[in-house]
């Protein structure tokens, strides 16, 4: 991921000109990762940081070695909207967009299957969570 992530921001900059508004400027992939985990702890209830963290690290650890800039771009955008709404609170209570899980591979819905089942096993075991 280091040796394209300048060629990756330039591609972002030039990328973000014509979209809706999104992230101001992506952030390389290790201060993202940084300012994610601050996220959690900061803002996320600790049963909820901790199955966070997780999946933070195993996602960025899935793409280290992504080749295609588009893929890395769309990858980093989302976490970076996502560090967004955490920061700013605006995600308790918010559902998936259905355009973004109709575009979603056979692979993104079983992990996200698996991280449905992951959160209803830890409320059963544990109880609701109170913010």
């Amino acid at each position: 991921m280091r040796t394209s992530a300048r060629s990756l921001m330039a591609s972002a900059a030039h990328a973000s000109r014509g979209l809706t508004p999104g992230p101001a400027a992506l952030l390389p992939p290790i201060p993202l990762y940084r300012r994610l985990l601050r996220a959690h702890r900061k803002f996320l209830p600790s049963e909820m940081r901790v199955l966070g963290d997780e999946y933070i690290k195993a996602e960025f650890r899935a793409h280290r070695n992504v080749d295609n800039p588009a893929h890395m771009i769309g990858f980093l955008t989302e976490w970076q909207m996502y560090a967004q709404k955490i920061e700013g609170d605006s995600w308790v209570g918010e559902k998936l967009d259905k355009s973004k899980i109709e575009k979603m591979s056979d692979e993104q819905i079983a992990q996200l299957y698996e991280l449905m089942q992951a959160i209803r096993k830890r409320d059963s075991e544990g109880g609701e969570l109170e913010s």
